[in-house]
């Protein structure tokens, strides 16, 4: 089968042995598979415990074609979504030690065959195209964790979510303007800022001018909830945007720690500041749930051939995206 391997010394398309399945596991012919930062950070090496070959994506979905099971043989033939979770553990609130994400050291979706454990399949959403539903898993699930278990958004909450972009941003992004909050975002671009007001967004603002966000949240009020993944020197600003009692949720630190944390802030508006990751099986399932319900569409930047995935892990190595990258396979 053709896959998209990473060596220590090449990056392409390569003919590998099809994968055989255990008597728990099913086959899947993958359709599309979607784009991670985390996928682009394996690949420039800052990722941990990196091992190599590996076949990356932890988004896709397609059809089940074969299963070590006979009593599974309700799935054959069906559109299939992928849980990326691997051992996420007992408890929902956090990950296990043994926790892993499909796409490395496990080999991932961006190849035409994949064997993954029945137990992580559920049914495509009906309502989505399959380019669009690729596009779901590790995002989707990493701004639910995030917006609804540790941020508790609610209808008519002031939320901000910061860096709306490609990935997790954009789906918290979504999910908040579905539940009714009053949704503001931020970007570098001023077309995205102009698109997200044109999907629901109650405003927006250009993080690269200065005090862009001190003079949106006096305007508004401040916020109850900020969702970032960047920390970093900006990360005083936004604490000092939020409500007393306001929660900061983060699940990343892309600009790295902050110098000069302004705990008197913290600790004096009773701000709370929590860490968030990708999210339980549970919250797999309602997060789809919740998609179906809401009728939640991703944001799609461009869809690439199996050929030009390279070309794909480029352009978001450049930032050049706004939506998900997908690559039909």
């Amino acid at each position: 089968m053709r896959a998209l391997v990473l060596k220590q010394d090449s990056f392409r398309i390569e003919e590998i042995d099809r994968p055989s399945m255990g008597p728990s596991q099913c086959l899947v012919k993958v359709h599309y598979a979607a784009l991670n930062h985390r996928d682009q950070w394996i690949r420039e090496g800052q990722y941990a415990k990196i091992q190599l070959p590996a076949v990356l994506g932890s988004d896709g979905v397609g059809i089940v074609e074969e299963v070590g099971n006979k009593a599974e043989e309700k799935w054959l033939g069906k559109a299939v979504i992928i849980n990326p979770n691997i051992d996420w553990g007992r408890d929902n609130r956090f990950q296990a030690k043994e926790y892993q994400i499909l796409g490395m050291p496990s080999f991932g979706t961006l190849a035409e065959y994949i064997v993954v454990d029945m137990d992580r399949l559920y049914e495509q959403p009906d309502y989505l195209p399959m380019e669009e539903a690729a596009a779901l898993p590790l995002a989707g699930l990493t701004a639910y964790n995030a917006l609804f278990n540790k941020g508790k958004v609610q209808k008519g909450m002031n939320v901000l979510i910061s860096g709306v972009g490609g990935g997790v941003a954009q789906f918290a992004f979504l999910f908040s303007i579905a539940v009714g909050a009053n949704t503001y975002i931020t970007s570098s671009k001023d077309s995205v800022i102009q698109h997200c007001i044109g999907l629901g967004a109650k405003g927006g603002i250009n993080y690269t001018q200065t005090n862009a966000v001190k003079d949106l949240a006096k305007s508004i009020g401040n916020f109850d909830l900020i969702i970032d993944s960047a920390c970093g020197d900006g990360m005083n600003e936004l604490l000092a945007a939020l409500k007393p009692a306001g929660k900061f949720v983060f699940y990343g630190a892309t600009r790295g720690l902050p110098k000069d944390l302004n705990m008197r802030l913290i600790f004096w508006n009773h701000l709370q500041l929590l860490g968030s990751t990708m999210g339980s099986d549970e919250d797999f399932f309602k997060m789809l749930d919740f998609c179906r319900e809401h009728k939640i569409h991703p944001i799609l930047d461009r869809v690439y051939n199996l050929d030009d995935a390279v070309a794909a892990f480029d352009r978001m190595k450049g930032n050049e995206q706004f939506g998900k990258i997908v690559v039909e396979i």
